[in-house]
């Protein structure tokens, strides 16, 4: 994958390869601790995105070593929603400058405006890096859009003084076909399409990271959903060891991505606090990895957090509570880390527990790996770029508020917040 030369030895300037020890003192502070840990999150996206189409890879080896051609040809949308975020990040941290971080978003607003394959303005899941054909079965993913879109939509409020981005992105915006991704319902969308065989038999209809899917369609200002929409689908309660909130699914980032930009901390939706509704969701996640510790003795009050993640034979969509069948003692450091905007008191301690006694086995050049099961001594190799992403945008949040800041400037999503009667 051909990357930015001229960046890759600035960045690699910036960051230096430390010994994965670095910063374990124990006197390390809170907020040492997240500037070395965004730093190397934010490295990922800018190591990882494709010179000429920005498209940034979906993993990549923890320790920055090169992984193989169909390691680095593969792309995700999403991570490059993030990657793109985390330009945002970067400038305002001065970790990039801002001409080289307009430069890089510019590129990839470039390509997805005029380039990219696309299904009435939504793209594939997966593409080649460097030339943005669609990957082999690869669908027209609604919720992947979505998290490109609010990548999207950030550049273009962070970098507001530049107009061409402006332009791009609200082409790109304006471009996707909101009405369409419904396929004859009048309110639920569609998980996806494919050309071959239509539209996929699943619906956005529970509480899921779909949030900001549906007030990207309420707030279009091309082919906007119904205020409906984001009434229509179910918000199942769950109670678990005194905690009680809705949630729609087992994995716990669920309750990250959308909040990840969209920032509820003031606003009550028919009574409902979505940002507490999260709080809640990371607590009782700690809760129930606490409750399976005499399966995992290895799961402690700083040792924790399940959620979707590679595993030992292979990614898996593990979660809860209730505690899916399948967990196997694997932590995953995307659930605290991805939560630390929500529960910093919680999620803090535990990362720094694991990055202290885990090591350069769990915590390299970009970050934590992806995964990891004490039990068995199995690190993952890899990080994956979505996983990084909510690391680097809630440790953001939750130091500055600046992501939540850029996205929220966006009139479009105020003015969807309004219809679907977010207060």
């Amino acid at each position: 994958m051909k990357l930015f030369l001229l960046t890759l030895l600035s960045v690699s300037s910036v960051f230096p390869v430390h010994s994965a020890a670095a910063g374990n003192a124990a006197g390390e502070t809170d907020d040492a601790f997240l500037e070395d840990l965004s730093r190397r999150s934010f490295r990922f996206f800018t190591e990882n995105a494709d010179g000429k189409t920005g498209l940034v890879a979906d993993r990549a080896r923890v320790d920055g070593s090169a992984a193989g051609s169909k390691r680095a040809r593969s792309a995700s949308i999403a991570s490059t929603g993030f990657g793109l975020s985390a330009l945002c990040v970067g400038t305002e941290r001065g970790w990039i400058s801002s001409g080289e971080a307009v430069s890089r978003a510019v590129k990839t607003l470039e390509f997805f405006a005029g380039k990219a394959d696309n299904a009435h303005g939504w793209f594939y899941h997966w593409m080649d890096a460097g030339t943005g054909a669609r990957m082999p079965d690869s669908e027209v993913s609604s919720i992947d859009t979505a998290l490109l879109l609010a990548g999207v939509l950030t550049v273009k409020q962070c970098f507001s003084s530049n107009a061409e981005i402006g332009a791009l992105a609200d082409k790109i915006y304006r471009r996707v076909d909101f009405k369409w991704m419904l396929n004859g319902d009048r309110e639920i969308l569609s998980h996806g399409w494919k050309p071959e065989t239509g539209f996929i038999p699943y619906r956005w209809e529970i509480h899921s990271e779909a949030m900001i899917l549906y007030l990207l369609g309420i707030g279009s200002p091309s082919f906007p959903l119904p205020a409906s929409s984001w009434r229509a689908w179910k918000r199942p309660v769950i109670e678990y060891g005194g905690f009680r909130y809705i949630s729609g699914a087992g994995p716990l980032f669920i309750h990250q991505y959308s909040q990840a930009w969209l920032d509820f901390r003031t606003k009550r939706d028919n009574g409902v606090d979505w940002f507490d509704n999260s709080v809640q969701a990371t607590k009782a996640n700690r809760q129930m990895c606490l409750d399976l510790a005499f399966r995992f003795p290895d799961y402690t009050p700083e040792i924790w957090g399940i959620t979707a993640s590679d595993g030992a034979s292979g990614y898996m969509a593990w979660g809860g509570p209730p505690a899916t069948s399948d967990i196997d003692g694997t932590v995953v450091p995307s659930a605290a880390g991805g939560s630390l905007m929500f529960a910093p008191e919680i999620a803090i301690p535990a990362l720094k527990k694991m990055k202290k006694i885990y090591g350069g086995r769990l915590y390299n050049v970009y970050g934590f790996a992806d995964a990891f099961n004490p039990a068995t001594g199995w690190f993952d190799a890899d990080v994956v770029g979505i996983d990084t992403g909510i690391i680097l945008l809630s440790a953001e949040n939750l130091r500055s508020g600046s992501v939540w800041r850029w996205f929220m400037a966006n009139p479009e999503i105020q003015a969807a917040l309004k219809t679907a009667g977010v207060r």
